[in-house]
């Protein structure tokens, strides 16, 4: 992963917005009274197809492997947290964003994380 500016903040917003855009989708797709295992499957299945149809344009400005991982997680989880939450009660497609959009920060840092933990420290000189 790069760490110049540009990259990070590419990061970020990339995962914002799949996040945000799975998190609309599946508000608007799942209603009360659904089977949570259900709507958290395919919910899921939904996060999964959104992130890999936006990992295509976003690959363009941010490379391909620093997107398609990021992306894939955040549409996965957050479909599954958006779907399985508009199980219990009813739920905006805002609210549905805004969850998605966290649910998107979350795996971006820890994607940042784990990998910055796997790479270790590194002496420059």
């Amino acid at each position: 992963m790069d760490h110049r500016i540009f990259f990070v903040a590419g990061d970020l917003i990339a995962n914002l917005l799949v996040g945000a855009l799975v998190g609309l989708v599946s508000a608007i797709f799942v209603g009360v009274g659904w089977n949570m295992l259900l709507a958290m499957i395919l919910a899921m299945m939904l996060g999964m197809l959104i992130g890999g149809l936006t990992f295509f344009p976003l690959s363009l400005l941010f490379g391909a492997m620093e997107v398609m991982l990021p992306a894939m997680l955040t549409g996965m989880i957050s479909g599954m947290v958006v779907g399985m939450r508009g199980t219990m009660h009813s739920m905006t497609p805002y609210e549905g964003a805004a969850i998605g959009g966290i649910c998107g920060l979350v795996c971006i840092l820890i994607i940042w994380v784990i990998n910055s933990r796997l790479r270790g420290v590194k002496s420059h000189g």
